[in-house]
């Protein structure tokens, strides 16, 4: 469509490929018409600034977001983490009244063809990728349909598609602050390679390493170094570190735990903060300092961006979610 030229539902009919009649018919509201038809001419007219004279269709007919959660984390030790942002998104769809369609997958199962056919079973004309990193297909995918696609908990380096995540970098810059701020000038973070997310937290350690003189920062990551192995290596004192800043809290609170049942226990001051708040991180004893990831305002923030995308603004958005620490019981001062 040239610039400037509004849109006509001939421009609907070209895009989708389409007869200008079931154009017409579908924004009419006429039966006859599928779902899931009238659910991408409603998002394409949105798309194309088309201005129709019958009202929109609220409801199932018009927002309906097929959302896929991995089944790993769901029962392992993230569940409470995506229970509390599916709990969220629930919240916000019945608010803005989208039809939320939620389904546990085997992330290796998420491929393009496999989201096209759970499109076609639900009429979904949006999709939530909660902690599933999409491929290159489905990227061009999206961008070649116009389909609506946001990220929950996850974040896209490349921006091509918008996302909802926590504020990791600055989440682990306060971490990491607040182990600075007690004492502590040898700090080692332990980390998971891979997801973008992760990865930001992995430069907010170091950035705020660096923001600090005197002080040094060591990384261990985890693919190559399990939490067996580097918890033996630092009861043996072969990394020279104070404090230890972990990912997330399962695998702190079992740092701790693993701590406090040795004969020989790590030297006085010694501490370690996780990254989530976790329920686990309170049930534990001590209690694990650690960053508070407010996981339904992440939820409802995802429906707030699809809503929009839905709703036609074409721009790729990154939104983050404020993040607080939470002064537990393994962190102490070594001044």
């Amino acid at each position: 469509m040239a610039p400037g030229k509004r849109a006509s539902q001939a421009d609907i009919a070209e895009k989708l490929g389409v007869s200008v009649s079931t154009v017409s018919r579908a924004l009419a509201n006429e039966i006859g018409i599928s779902d899931a038809v009238r659910a991408e001419v409603q998002r394409v007219a949105r798309q194309l600034g088309y201005k129709s004279k019958h009202p929109p269709v609220m409801g199932h007919l018009d927002k309906r977001a097929l959302t896929l959660v991995p089944l790993n984390s769901a029962m392992g030790s993230l569940a409470s983490f995506y229970h509390g942002i599916v709990a969220g998104m629930r919240a916000q769809a019945e608010e803005v009244g989208m039809v939320l369609d939620v389904r546990l997958v085997n992330e290796d199962m998420v491929s393009l063809d496999f989201i096209r056919r759970q499109i076609a079973k639900t009429g979904a004309n949006g999709v939530i990728l909660a902690g599933i990193d999409p491929d290159e297909d489905i990227a061009h995918w999206a961008h070649e349909t116009g389909t609506a696609v946001v990220l929950a908990n996850g974040t896209d380096p490349l921006m091509r598609f918008s996302s909802v995540a926590p504020a990791n970098f600055y989440g682990a810059y306060q971490a990491t602050q607040r182990l600075i701020d007690a004492g502590h000038r040898k700090i080692l973070h332990y980390t998971y390679r891979h997801r973008p997310t992760i990865l930001q937290r992995r430069r907010g350690f170091e950035a705020a390493i660096a923001a600090n003189p005197g002080v040094t920062g060591n990384v261990v990551i985890s693919n190559e170094h399990s939490s067996h192995d580097l918890l033996a290596a630092l009861l043996a004192g072969d990394h020279d570190v104070t404090a230890v800043f972990c990912w997330n809290d399962g695998v702190a609170v079992g740092m701790v735990e693993a701590l406090l049942g040795q004969d020989s226990p790590m030297p006085a001051g010694f501490s370690i903060i996780g990254f989530d708040d976790l329920p686990i991180a309170g049930m534990a004893n001590p209690r694990l300092s650690t960053v508070r990831v407010d996981r339904e305002a992440l939820g409802r923030g995802v429906i707030r961006v699809l809503t929009n995308q839905l709703d036609g603004e074409a721009a790729i958005q990154q939104l983050e979610i404020g993040v607080s620490l939470v002064e537990g019981e393994t962190v102490h001062s070594l001044d």
